[in-house]
Order: structure tokens, then C-alpha cells, then sequence
């Protein structure tokens, strides 16, 4: 809608102003109740830009804020899966065996989308099959806090020109870091099948 749209800008020009704290209200808020697309991330470039010092502090923020935010959502939605009852569908019992297997895997590929990828619609997901509650604090912290230093980084080292460079090369890097992580997932899921078949005591 135009006028939550509006709002959301507005608020967020106005958390702006209050640096690490308002970068970390905007990452709250972002990750739980009021979507803030693309200012947060925006947010952090500029202050970065303008206190390159602060740089690694305001990635701090702005990543224990959307975990925190995320975490809410998360509860919620665990909270009202364990309300609908303990029996499961098929499809949610696959769903769920299937998240348990890769469930830090899925959500490090989640953090790690460019924008405007569903994140909020995962995290719910990830509530409702009950993911690991440690798993999903891990994934989400690895992909947040890489993408916010990748932000701070870039603000602090380009200032203003560091917006038009991460429009230009967040796709291709993005994807780049995605099949990273996938390709280093199979291998170790390659290694430890391997060292599993192994007879005992063949070298």
C-alpha cells in the first residue's frame, strides 16, 4: 500500500538520525512487523560512509537487530504451529524432515538473497515446521552479518558511490556466495558419506 510505503520511509528517515541505535531499530522492525525495503541496507551505507570508524558497529547493530526481529517471528509462528495441534500432514511431515536436514543450509541461503527475496515468509515457515531454534539463530546469523559488513564495508570504502555499486554487482555476488555455500554443503555431505561407508579400520 502507498501510504504504509510512505510511512515506512518516513520512519526510517527519522531512525536515521540516531545512527547504531536507529539502524538497529530499523533492522528490528524490518525482520518482524513494519518492512522497511531496501532503507535499512541504504541506512547502513550512508552512516558508514559518513563514520567509516563506526563502520564495523553499525553492521553490529544493524544484525542483532534483524535477528532479534527475526527471532519474534519465529516464536509466533512456532507458537501457533504448536496451537494447531500435534498431528501433521504428509506434506508437512516432508516438509519438515526436509527442513530438518537442511534447514541452516535453506535459511543461509535465505540471508543471503538479494533483496527483494521472501525472507519473512521463510522465517514463518521456519516457525510453524518448528526448525531448530539454534540452527535457525546461526543461519541467520551468519547470512545477516555477512550481508550488513559487506554494506558497512563498501559505505565506509566508496561513501556515496557505494549504492550504485552494490545495485550494479549485489545479483551476480549474491549468487556467487549462494553457490559457495551449497557447493561446500554437498562436499562435506560427500566426505562424511564417504568416511560413513568406510569399512572399520581401512585407511
Amino acid at each position: 500500500m502507498p501510504f504504509l510505503k510512505s510511512l515506512s520511509l518516513k520512519l526510517g528517515h527519522v531512525l536515521a538520525l540516531y545512527g547504531g541505535v536507529g539502524l538497529f531499530a530499523m533492522s528490528f522492525l524490518d525482520s518482524s512487523f513494519v518492512p522497511f525495503p531496501g532503507i535499512n541496507d541504504l541506512a547502513l551505507i550512508v552512516l558508514a560512509g559518513q563514520h567509516p570508524a563506526r563502520a564495523p558497529f553499525y553492521a553490529f547493530m544493524s544484525t542483532v537487530g534483524s535477528l532479534l526481529g527475526c527471532y519474534v517471528v519465529y516464536g509466533i509462528a512456532r507458537s501457533g504451529g504448536r496451537l494447531a495441534g500435534g498431528k501433521s500432514s504428509s506434506t508437512k511431515g516432508s516438509a519438515r524432515r526436509w527442513l530438518e536436514r537442511n534447514d541452516l543450509v535453506a535459511m543461509l541461503v535465505m540471508c543471503l538473497l538479494p533483496p527483494p527475496a521472501p525472507l519473512k515468509i521463510f522465517v514463518i515457515t521456519a516457525g510453524a515446521l518448528r526448525m531448530n531454534a539454534l540452527n535457525f539463530g546461526v543461519a541467520l546469523l551468519l547470512g545477516r552479518s555477512l550481508r550488513f559488513a559487506a554494506e558497512a564495508w563498501l559505505g565506509a570504502r566508496y561513501g556515496a558511490q557505494a549504492e550504485a555499486y552494490l545495485k550494479k554487482n549485489l545479483g551476480w555476488t549474491s549468487l556467487v556466495t549462494i553457490l559457495l555455500v551449497i557447493g561446500l554443503t554437498l562436499l562435506s555431505r560427500w566426505w562424511t558419506g564417504r568416511g560413513a561407508a568406510r569399512p572399520d579400520g581401512s585407511g
